[in-house]
């Protein structure tokens, strides 16, 4: 996340001895210019009482297949740690270890012979990768261990991936390089190795992994979004355009929805406040429209970072949840919206 274009535009009037006094705004969300944004409400918010100053920027989901009602969703602070919260947007958890930028987590980790969800999220301060462990029976998630990776610099996005048995970290630094670290639970804690190392030309930031397919996409958030192979090739194919119509950059957080057969790619387009979706086929990328969150009895999400989809029930939501970043909660706090699948089924024809 960087500057909001309005204070991009401003600074740039200064350092040209211009007037200052208007700014030149993007419009957003439904107003946004190019294709129309529908408008779907948030059902949930979350709420942090203990921390005025909340700097969001990433969420994850996770819901138990053996009852979907147990969920949680993580959210990172990029000042202060990770937070864990319940469905109703209310901590459950808070760990205090320093800035994390993005999070990501993936199901069936095995440590001293029990299964847990690993959790990760790239730390901005000791430049590395912070991972955790979440019981599945408990829903209590604990600190396992740092991983560092000072040689890239400050890991900015982050996503993870799984193959089969093989659990994968991909944290991506400002520079564009994208690392692939595969990771095990070794003695007393994790351990990574470096499997293969891949590029976009600027900077990059939000990722997400298709295991299935065996696809990793990054976007890089001048320019577009890329697709690479887990395996093999790490040259990239770039997929879609910021073209200001469809897709505005900043290009932030990338997500995958599956949903009655289908697959989406959902783009968080901080330009413009706007999520644009493809449907994943096996020809290629079906653009089907965009969506902004506004209306109903929750604040509108602007200037937007992260998102995370899940696909299938997960908490009160029977068909799938996309949870996402806002930068004003309209009480001047950064949190995280989520949204029922359905009402952005809905408004996109789907």
């Amino acid at each position: 996340m960087r500057f909001h274009a309005t204070t991009a535009v401003a600074a740039l009037l200064a350092l040209s001895g211009c007037a200052t006094t208007t700014e030149v705004a993007i419009p957003q969300g439904s107003a946004a210019r190019g294709d129309p944004a529908r408008p779907v409400p948030a059902a949930v918010e979350t709420v942090v009482t203990t921390d005025p100053a909340v700097d969001a920027d990433d969420p994850a989901f996770w819901a138990d297949p053996r009852d979907p009602s147990r969920a949680v969703i993580f959210g990172t602070d990029k000042s202060d740690g990770l937070y864990v919260h319940d469905m109703d947007g209310s901590v459950r958890q808070f760990f205090g270890d320093g800035p994390m930028n993005n999070v990501d987590l993936r199901p069936g980790f095995v440590v001293d012979g029990r299964d847990y969800v690993l959790v990760a999220a790239t730390d901005r301060r000791r430049f590395g990768i912070m991972t955790y462990l979440l019981d599945p029976d408990t829903l209590e998630t604990r600190p396992y261990g740092f991983i560092p990776a000072t040689d890239m610099g400050e890991p900015y996005g982050f996503c993870m991936a799984r193959a089969g048995e093989a659990f994968f970290l991909i944290p991506n630094n400002k520079e564009g390089e994208v690392r692939q670290y595969r990771v095990t639970a070794g003695a007393g804690g994790p351990s990574a190795t470096l499997e293969r190392t891949m590029r976009v030309g600027s900077q990059p930031e939000g990722c997400v992994a298709d295991d299935e397919a065996g696809q990793l996409y990054v976007g890089e958030e001048d320019v577009g979004i890329w697709r690479f192979a887990l395996s093999g090739e790490t040259a990239g194919t770039r997929i879609a355009m910021a073209d200001g119509r469809r897709l505005t950059a900043d290009v932030e957080g990338l997500a995958i929805m599956r949903d009655r057969g289908a697959k989406y790619l959902i783009a968080s387009s901080q330009g413009d406040s706007t999520y644009p979706v493809w449907r994943i086929t096996a020809e290629g990328y079906d653009y089907v429209g965009r969506f902004a969150i506004e209306g109903g009895a929750i604040d509108s999400v602007t200037s937007t970072d992260g998102v995370d989809a899940w696909s299938g029930p997960i908490g009160p939501f029977p068909e799938g949840a996309i949870g996402v970043h806002d930068t004003d909660d309209g009480q001047g706090q950064q949190n995280y919206k989520i949204v029922d699948w359905r009402e952005i089924r809905r408004a996109l024809g789907l």
